[in-house]
């Protein structure tokens, strides 16, 4: 893809020629979303040609839409689920991917009432990746210095299971997080955390949780952004801060880590993050005997910037 210099986008001016490039693939994307939705289903269907799936329908080798639309039928996740449960107990001809299916990614369960497993394939983590990377160039043309400071977000990981066959089943932002694609990124200065990946990556749920905040409070002039993937994850950030603030601020005041927190790698991280600030304990113990909730989000970055 040719980059002129950076130059005004019908989205608007990139902050950088790395935006711009990013930019002029999302024009050039959805400009063109007819074209590029017909290229992308003649290469599924040439790539998949030979599966069990695709053979079923006596597609002949052709790839175009039209006859896609006449031969294969709309099907719902119940009218797979004998393929994928053939997958999952360790079947590994081509069924659904002429690529091997390395993991299953989960839906959350909420309702069917179980959790959906949906087969995924090694290169489908690098168009993850390419999705991701698109998100910061879009808000820079609209909240300036994001690339400054630190950003509280709340991330955390789900358990995960192996099937009869031996494959992983998992959320997707938790295949995510423990991928190489996260845990060894670049350093990015749009996308610079608080949080330490070992607390990210515990499983357990209130050592996660306890040892974010605690980061972010020690940090709190260098956070310019808290968030949280979902909504319901800031909320339970201020839930946690409103019932663990005691502890948290003794913890600042002394130097010390809860003893509730047992995970190896947690404490040994914690180490460089430690330090005895009785000041900062005193701060944060004021503003949570009034009242938490936004006003003190306000107070973790004195110039925070975005709240998402």
């Amino acid at each position: 893809m040719e980059i002129d210099p950076i130059s005004s986008t019908q989205m608007g001016t990139p902050a950088s020629q790395k935006d711009a490039k990013a930019l002029q693939f999302i024009e050039e994307m959805t400009r063109n979303a007819d074209s590029v939705q017909q290229n992308v289903l003649a290469q599924i269907l040439n790539r998949n040609a030979e599966t069990e799936y695709l053979k079923g329908f006596s597609l002949d080798g052709a790839t175009d839409r039209e006859t896609f639309k006449s031969l294969v039928p709309i099907v719902t996740y119940e009218d797979l689920q004998p393929l994928i449960q053939r997958i999952a107990n360790g079947d590994r001809s081509p069924i659904l991917s002429s690529h091997p299916i390395s993991e299953f990614l989960t839906s959350s369960g909420t309702s069917a009432g179980e959790r959906k497993l949906m087969p995924t394939i090694k290169e489908e983590l690098d168009r993850r990746q390419l999705l991701y990377s698109l998100l910061m160039p879009v808000m820079n043309l609209y909240v300036k210095g994001l690339d400054k400071g630190k950003a509280l977000y709340f991330l955390f990981t789900k358990s995960e299971t192996k099937t009869t066959g031996g494959l992983l089943a998992r959320p997707v932002l938790t295949s995510y997080y423990k991928s190489d694609h996260f845990k060894t990124r670049p350093y990015d200065p749009y996308n610079v955390y608080t949080s330490p990946n070992e607390a990210i990556l515990c499983p357990d749920s209130f050592q996660s949780m306890y040892s974010q905040m605690l980061c972010g409070l020690y940090e709190r002039e260098q956070v310019l952004r808290v968030g949280a993937v979902f909504a319901s994850g800031l909320l339970r950030a201020i839930r946690f801060l409103q019932l663990n603030w005691q502890q948290l601020t003794h913890d600042i005041r002394t130097g010390s880590l809860n003893p509730k927190v047992t995970d190896v790698s947690i404490r040994e991280c914690m180490t460089r993050v430690l330090r005895a600030d009785p000041d900062l304990a005193d701060f944060i113990a004021r503003e949570c005997e009034k009242e938490i909730g936004r006003e003190l989000l306000q107070e973790f970055g004195p110039t925070r910037n975005i709240l998402r």
